[in-house]
């Protein structure tokens, strides 16, 4: 059994070309079914399967009797719509050991833009949820994710991987700060009622500012989010309209097409008589149109402009990374340990069945004799016999055969096998 990884993050790939990988959480399934459907076509008909979807990565996990990285890379190249040659010039594929001291890091935060951000794992979660609901999660992939948090959660009970991070939403204020001398004063607009969003109006929350309004698709989820920092909802719809009410903006949304055009921003600011608007493009693929950025008076930030933000500190934490080195260790292997018996599930399978056989055979001719009034002693006696001759057949044949080499090879598996001592 093997298992391996393609993907792109944030250090490998742009933006844009991420954007092009990007699955919302619904698209999964379906995704999974077509990925698990283009290997029945060929050499690897039974192939488990996960996908994890974020702002900073889209991997995709398999397992099969044997690898098929060059397939799994033709796949995701036509999903996305760019040649197999440029995915692979900005993806990483992995396989068994690597594999999994990888989805251990991503799941202990040592692979995430935020060093030790917990976010990550919760996604991961969804991921697999995602997988084992569209039937795509097999004993394996199961195995490797459910060992991964265990890995993940003993790193941040031990390490302080997670000491002093700074979110993407932090990062944010942060920025939002150095541009308005006080975010008091200042009117929020959330595009989005996802996570990522709930996050963000969290840490805007806490500076108090003028303002807070979400726009998303639905209402009712806007209005949920939004009665929860005494703000007002409003629909998507109204978004152009409204946008120059608003000093700043942070969009994040599934949507495959920019929501928040050059126009739209364009009008919103002479509206503003071109007083200063702060935004920050959270989604991948992109919800703000990229031209935004040149604007005057616009300061844009996407998710990867933020990220010498968030790796202050990172320093300060090498030691904690180093801990965390140690226990993933152990982690990958104790996988590739359980990984290596789940090749002898079908020969012990095999033997079982034989067993199973030799038993009722023995136990059938068993009942025939009592049925005839044999004595139950010598009825005993002759089934376990027929067992004990059933068993010992193979062996004793291999012993009379071959050569002297081959004989004594025999000779001491059988000892290893039939002649150890209960201890």
């Amino acid at each position: 059994m093997s298992v391996w990884t393609l993907g792109l993050n944030h250090t490998t790939a742009p933006l844009d070309l991420r954007g092009r990988f990007a699955f919302a959480l619904d698209q999964l399934a379906p995704t999974l079914q077509s990925l698990r459907s283009s290997f029945a076509t060929g050499r690897h008909p039974q192939v488990e399967a996960a996908i994890i979807s974020t702002c900073n990565r889209t991997e995709i996990y398999c397992a099969a009797e044997h690898a098929a990285l060059d397939h799994t890379v033709g796949w995701l190249a036509e999903s996305g719509g760019v040649a197999p040659a440029l995915l692979r010039s900005h993806a990483y594929a992995l396989q068994d050991d690597e594999a999994a001291r990888h989805v251990f890091r991503v799941a202990s935060g040592l692979d995430s833009m935020v060093l030790g951000e917990a976010q990550i794992l919760g996604q991961m979660k969804d991921a697999v949820r995602a997988a084992e609901t569209a039937g795509a999660l097999g004993s394996t992939l199961n195995q490797l994710f459910q060992r991964s948090f265990a890995v993940a959660k003993e790193v941040r009970t031990a390490t302080e991987i997670g000491a002093h991070s700074i979110s993407m939403a932090a990062a944010a204020v942060r920025l939002a700060g150095q541009l308005f001398e006080d975010l008091h004063q200042t009117r929020v607009l959330f595009v989005g009622a996802g996570e990522m969003i709930d996050l963000a109006a969290t840490h805007f929350a806490a500076r108090d500012p003028k303002s807070i309004a979400i726009a998303n698709r639905t209402l009712e989820r806007g209005e949920k989010l939004a009665s929860r920092f005494g703000g007002e909802a409003m629909r998507l719809a109204d978004l152009p309209n409204r946008l120059a009410e608003f000093d700043i903006v942070v969009s994040c949304t599934a949507s495959t097409l920019p929501i928040i055009g050059l126009g739209a921003v364009e009008r919103a600011l002479k509206a503003r008589k071109h007083r200063p608007m702060f935004m920050v493009d959270l989604a991948v693929p992109r919800d703000i149109e990229p031209e935004v950025k040149a604007l005057e008076d616009i300061y844009l930030y996407t998710v990867d402009d933020l990220a010498q933000v968030v790796q202050q500190g990172q320093a300060n934490r090498q030691a904690a990374v180093a801990q965390a080195e140690v226990i993933i260790d152990a982690g990958v292997q104790s996988f590739m340990h359980w990984l290596g018996q789940r090749g002898s599930v079908p020969l012990i399978q095999q033997l079982n069945a034989q067993a199973d056989e030799w038993r009722a055979t023995e136990m059938a001719r068993a009942r025939k004799l009592l049925a005839r009034g044999e004595p139950v002693d010598a009825v005993l006696e002759a089934m376990s016999r027929g067992l004990t001759q059933k068993m010992m057949h193979g062996a004793m044949a291999e012993l009379h055969a071959g050569d002297a080499a081959s004989r004594e090879q025999t000779a001491q598996a059988i000892s290893r096998l039939f002649l150890r001592k209960e201890r």
